[in-house]
């Protein structure tokens, strides 16, 4: 079983703190690709707007999201004692499992795979953020 990540909100609060951290990164991420990009003055305040920076943010938040890469085995074991509501996403049939849990909402979210864990693990953390924070934050 292995973690990786950063964020591993224990509340709402704490979530909400991780969430306005990274405002400042997501700023900075979407100015410096709007200058690689060639963006001048003009066209960068038509074009970058508030709602591309929250995008930036969210994307931001939800990829140093905790989670935790195991066999199906250690799965179903951590389910049988988790005390949250689980969502599986992905077929039943394969070996390997990704999940991330956000106590504060009582809930999880899990997605199955076989062989492309890094895939698995960054759509999980994309499904994480839109069940269990967006609507919080």
């Amino acid at each position: 079983m292995e973690t990786e990540g950063v964020f591993d909100p224990e509340t709402l609060a704490d979530a909400r703190e991780a969430y306005e951290s990274v405002g400042p990164a997501a700023q900075t991420v979407v100015r410096e690709v709007a200058t690689a990009m060639d963006f001048d003055r003009p066209e960068y305040q038509e074009r970058v707007t508030s709602d591309v920076v929250e995008t930036a943010r969210d994307a931001l938040f939800a990829s140093l999201l905790t989670v935790t890469v195991a066999d199906r085995e250690a799965f179903d074991a951590w389910r049988e004692d988790a005390d949250v509501t689980v969502t599986v996403l992905g077929s039943q049939d394969v070996d390997r499992v990704v999940w991330h849990v956000a106590p504060f909402a009582d809930e999880a979210v899990a997605a199955t795979f076989e062989n492309e864990r890094d895939a698995a693990v960054a759509t999980l953390r994309r499904q994480a953020f839109g069940r269990l924070y967006a609507d919080r934050l």
